[in-house]
């Protein structure tokens, strides 16, 4: 045990226990080094009964990981509560507890670390100038992202934790720009990702009034479109699960997702079993409406395979 704490803590640097209890406990990992972009940090939750036993768990991979457990460490005094969403699905016998890995955003990095730079490639003129403007004319670097998730990080993962390492027992989750990140690892490595959660999916991926003001919403649309077409392939027991709310920002997402889905549907993935899109009348852009649907999102994408 104490060797499997000193390699740990060589390879990620500092590591600090935040919590040990019946819930679950949380570890804290900062200046974790990856080749390509700023340094990252995690919060990984184990759930109650992972240090007694040695059973191994499937795990959750979760984009903006300082707005998952804990409050103190969020951008705005709101969290997903995470964990306390797992403990309720497992407790219902839907989902099996997952390891769940949250991935800290880099800061003023963060809109370029979470755009596909697939879908990036694709634009040009206003939309790759507007783009330009959110990434601070930095470069995108959602690639190189998504290539230490899939490699590197899950690596080590795999082996520091009793994982399930299978397709099937790894998913991934994040919301707003983090949604576009989770499509864009579950289409671009659907031989790592088995299930993603796409939530207030940012389609515009940047202001959504200039993208309505400079005329561009139809292209934009077509480019999701196309970019999902090339990628999406059969289900082959894969599963997404996408939706946004109807307030703030997310008033702006249903023309991109009515043709997200369209393309789903067209493709053969059969809606309910393979994927979902969920509308939630009133819900905002924001981490309590997030928190308030965790339940519904884990119980159906999480779920047990029959």
């Amino acid at each position: 045990m104490f060797r499997l704490i000193a390699a740990v803590l060589a390879l990620l640097g500092l590591a600090a226990p935040l919590a040990a209890e019946e819930q679950g406990r949380l570890i804290e990992y900062e200046r974790v080094p990856a080749a390509g972009l700023p340094d990252q940090r995690l919060t990984i939750w184990l759930p109650p009964g992972y240090d007694a036993g040695d059973a191994r768990y499937p795990v959750l991979y979760m984009h903006d990981g300082h707005n998952l457990f804990d409050v103190k460490n969020s951008n705005f005094d709101k969290i997903w509560a995470a964990d306390k969403a797992m403990l309720t699905v497992v407790a219902s016998g839907k989902v099996e507890p997952h390891i769940i890995i949250g991935i800290w955003a880099p800061g003023a990095d963060r809109h370029r670390q979470y755009l596909p730079r697939s879908l990036y490639e694709a634009t040009s003129g206003s939309l790759r100038a507007q783009m330009n403007m959110m990434t601070s004319g930095g470069q995108v670097i959602s690639d190189r992202y998504l290539e230490w998730i899939a490699g590197p990080l899950k690596s080590w993962a795999d082996a520091s934790f009793r994982t399930r390492p299978g397709r099937d027992d790894t998913a991934i989750v994040g919301s707003s720009m983090g949604g576009l990140m989770s499509c864009y690892a579950f289409l671009e490595r659907a031989d790592v990702f088995g299930r993603a959660g796409c939530i207030s999916s940012h389609w515009p991926a940047f202001d959504p009034r200039a993208v309505t003001a400079g005329g561009d919403e139809a292209g934009l649309a077509a480019l999701w479109d196309a970019w999902f077409a090339a990628r999406l392939g059969q289900p082959d027991g894969r599963r997404v699960w996408m939706d946004h709310g109807t307030a703030t920002l997310d008033q702006f997402y249903a023309p991109y997702q009515q043709v997200i889905d369209a393309r789903f549907a067209s493709a053969g993935w059969q809606k309910g079993r393979d994927w979902e899109s969920k509308v939630y009348e009133g819900a905002e852009h924001e981490e309590n409406a997030w928190a308030a649907r965790l339940p519904e999102i884990f119980g159906w994408l999480l779920a047990k395979r029959d």
